[in-house]
């Protein structure tokens, strides 16, 4: 599938801004599953200071100042890319590890890719390990069952369990809120899902991106209703990062496109930054994810 995506931020300011820093991780990944045919990021006004980079994840990484003062500042993104089938679900069906095997080569074993896959076992700056985490997770890690199985069961749950709501969670609100009224967004399924993952002793990462979504029959597609979406992966040695979509109870394929991945969404955070002056402001974001011939 070839899709055209746009991600739009304004910020609109009641007084100029004087100097601002920010960056922005807003270009798609280049991966096996997925190629980049062309990306561009616009910023308006144009900055002072502008360069590319990938960042420790390897995300395309955009950092940009803005040295003269303004009034209103506009960043958009524009990729577009084709992706192909991902085939991790075949491991659900066929002969795997089990769960508590993968964990202990995490612990004992010692070549590159497990070195670089423990680091996503430990806390982070979003996703602290507790007893509520660790009890939810004891049901779908039952001894011997296999890891795609398990995972597969844990996200099922939390897609049958949690509640879709925007109204009830910021990307500030703490994961214990978020266990406790389970409700949230898919930001939280996939923190949720990763505490659970990393309380077991296993590798877990966040994957923030987009997806493709269906207009409603009967119904004329709006421009820019669509909206950034996140997922996560859990490490197998064997097979590599397996993605699960707990928000809609898939494994995520063709209709997926992937921007970045951390430990965390404070890893991967679209646009982030620091304004000097500029009062109250008001955000406008608009996500636009085109299937194209």
């Amino acid at each position: 599938m070839k899709y055209r995506v746009t991600h739009t931020t304004e910020f609109q300011y009641d007084a100029p801004v004087g100097l601002c820093y920010n960056e922005a991780r807003l270009l798609p990944r280049d991966l096996p599953y997925q190629k980049v045919l062309s990306a561009a990021l616009k910023i308006d006004p144009v900055p002072s200071d502008r360069y590319e980079r990938l960042d420790y994840f390897g995300n395309k990484t955009t950092f940009f100042s803005i040295q003269q003062p303004h009034d209103r500042l506009l960043v958009a993104a524009t990729s577009e890319v084709e992706v192909e089938t991902v085939e991790s679900s075949l491991f659900l069906n066929a002969d795997s590890l089990p769960w508590e095997s993968v964990r202990d080569r995490l612990r004992k074993e010692r070549t590159d890719n497990i070195v670089e896959a423990s680091q996503f076992v430990l806390d982070s700056a979003m996703v602290a390990v507790d007893n509520s985490l660790t009890e939810y997770a004891k049901t779908s890690f039952r001894p011997g069952r296999f890891l795609g199985e398990a995972v597969n069961d844990l996200m099922q749950r939390i897609f049958r369990e949690f509640k879709y709501d925007p109204e009830f969670s910021t990307i500030a609100t703490p994961l214990k809120e978020v266990m406790e009224h389970r409700s949230g967004v898919c930001q939280d399924f996939a923190h949720l899902a990763i505490g659970c993952l990393r309380s077991q002793g296993l590798a877990a990462r966040y994957v923030s991106g987009y997806i493709e979504t269906d207009t409603p029959p009967g119904k004329e597609r709006l421009v820019g209703a669509d909206a950034s979406h996140a997922w996560f992966s859990v490490y197998h040695p064997e097979a590599g990062w397996l993605n699960f979509d707990p928000t809609n109870n898939q494994i995520p394929g063709n209709r997926h496109v992937t921007v970045a991945w951390g430990r965390d969404f404070a890893d991967v955070t679209p646009l982030k930054g620091l304004a000097f002056g500029g009062g109250e402001h008001e955000l406008k974001v608009s996500v636009d994810v085109l299937r194209i011939p």
